[in-house]
């Protein structure tokens, strides 16, 4: 793996640990990085009304895009029960649309079992046909 996906792993383990899930207890930190090699991490931050609940790809993507960058290169995520963030912690559909709002299908989604695409992670997305 690319040393850069590592230290993108690594700050995501890092924003994990600022998750705020005293339902589920299940941490996820993310590390997005842009086209121009900024960072914007983010954790799950969860909510009694569990609908809303965010997730940590979804921070981290809110953030740079309030930060107006719009234009990434990848992401790393990490996620795992009471702190173990061992196993692979795919992105949920609704994380997915988001990223596919952003990034075309070679995005690169870093995992602790490899890296993946958008494309292979979501290979059909929603799509407006520009006609509003």
């Amino acid at each position: 793996m690319d040393k850069i996906y590592e230290q993108l792993l690594d700050k995501a383990s890092q924003a994990a640990q600022k998750a705020w899930n005293k339902y589920s207890h299940f941490s996820v930190g993310a590390a997005l990085l842009t086209q121009d090699g900024k960072v914007f991490t983010g954790c799950n931050i969860e909510n009694s009304s569990y609908s809303l609940t965010v997730c940590a790809e979804r921070t981290a993507i809110f953030k740079a895009v309030s930060e107006g960058c719009t234009g990434f290169s990848a992401i790393a995520v990490v996620g795992g029960e009471n702190g173990s963030l061992t196993k692979p912690c795919y992105p949920c559909g609704a994380c997915l649309q988001v990223m596919s709002e952003f990034c075309d299908e070679r995005f690169k989604i870093i995992l602790t079992d490899g890296v993946h695409s958008l494309g292979e992670l979501m290979p059909r997305r929603f799509e407006l046909d520009g006609q509003l």
